[in-house]
């Protein structure tokens, strides 16, 4: 063991439901069980899969493909549009659910959520008897399946959730942590993107075990502000608490094209309608914001932004197109052709953003 300050002894359950969308579509529509099912678009289109049944994952069908490739792994599957206030009203009733044990619940997503239950509602004091006690009343009254992940802090509880999909639980305990964290694969770190884990990569960091070689100093180095997260989660520590009352720090949306294209007209059509949805998105939540972010995707995946700030909060779509229109040009992107466009909003109130791993970010593809 080293002599780094142990992790506080919360009870902390991190509920993950099971292909979300697909299982909500799988039991509104008895004629999608059993079957390869896409939630996303149709499969010509240039959309992305947003959810895959898990008859669909068979076929290698994951989250964020596009729905081309989707069709060519499985020509057979069925492919449709999201209902996202169908899925909305699901959530609400799980999140009714939730409540009856706690009302430590932070949700991080209309389908996942971390739950303090340290102290619960009931009086059951097993955080295992109450996250099964949570499954079986999703499974019972909203003939849907979820996973959970029980431990003392988020980071954990969270892996833990995705160990024994569908319908899994799973409890990794105090004394056990420090190893599981050893034996975990960086890219399975909260937080890890594709581009850190590379670098991580590269630096022959593989496993947690080769992450916790590394001193404070030299992540802090390596990964900035990040690195001191590192340094602690890889030894099992994590006092993040859940946050029930998290504020949004971003309201977006971004679309892909029909077509790779550098087309000016085109590419501010699609602005157009984006900035719209966005300002749609701000009036339902009550929001205005200060920064707007531009998002543009290559034909070669390349990924670029550009934001400017405003010394007064907006929520108008004209102002967002506006300002998406001159960020886009100062791109100057030349004859490069651009695969998808997204606007952000963000900067809604005056105090100091979080770290990235601890935002709460509102984006839907559309």
């Amino acid at each position: 063991m080293t002599d780094q300050p142990q992790p506080l002894l919360r009870k902390i359950i991190h509920i993950d439901m099971d292909a979300f969308y697909a299982s909500v579509e799988q039991r509104d529509f008895p004629e999608y069980r059993g079957k390869p099912l896409v939630v996303g678009g149709k499969p010509d289109s240039r959309g992305v899969v947003a959810t895959a049944s898990y008859e669909a994952r068979q076929f290698g069908i994951r989250s964020a493909m596009s729905c081309n490739k989707a069709y060519q792994l499985c020509p057979t599957a069925i492919f449709v549009y999201p209902r996202f206030d169908a899925y909305s009203a699901v959530s609400k009733s799980i999140r009714e659910i939730f409540s009856r044990y706690t009302d430590l619940i932070e949700p991080l997503s209309l389908d996942e959520a971390y739950l303090d239950v340290t102290e619960d509602k009931l009086g059951i004091g097993s955080a295992m008897d109450i996250a099964k006690s949570i499954k079986d009343a999703i499974k019972n009254e909203l003939n849907l399946t979820a996973s959970a992940g029980v431990s003392i802090n988020k980071f954990v509880a969270k892996v833990a959730s995705d160990m024994n999909k569908p319908d899994g639980l799973t409890f990794i305990g105090p004394s056990k942590i420090e190893a599981f964290m050893e034996k975990l694969p960086v890219e399975k770190f909260f937080g890890v993107g594709k581009v850190t884990a590379a670098k991580m990569k590269a630096m022959q960091i593989t496993t947690g075990a080769d992450l916790k070689k590394l001193t404070e100093v030299q992540l802090l180095a390596q990964f900035g502000k990040s690195g001191k997260f590192y340094y602690q989660i890889v030894r099992g520590v994590d006092n993040r608490p859940v946050q029930p009352h998290r504020e949004t720090k971003s309201v977006g949306a971004e679309d892909t094209l029909a077509e790779d294209t550098n087309d000016d007209a085109v590419m501010h059509d699609l602005l157009k309608q984006i900035s719209e949805t966005v300002a749609k998105r701000l009036e339902k939540y009550g929001l205005k914001g200060k920064t707007v972010t531009l998002k543009i995707k290559f034909s070669d995946f390349k990924l670029i932004t550009r934001s400017r700030s405003f010394s007064n909060a907006i929520d108008a779509a004209e102002v967002m197109y506006a300002e998406a229109i001159k960020l886009l040009n100062e791109a100057e992107i030349g004859n490069a052709k651009v695969r998808l466009l997204g606007i952000t909003l963000s900067r809604f109130y005056d105090d100091v953003l979080p770290e990235k791993i601890q935002d709460n970010q509102l984006e839907f593809d559309f």
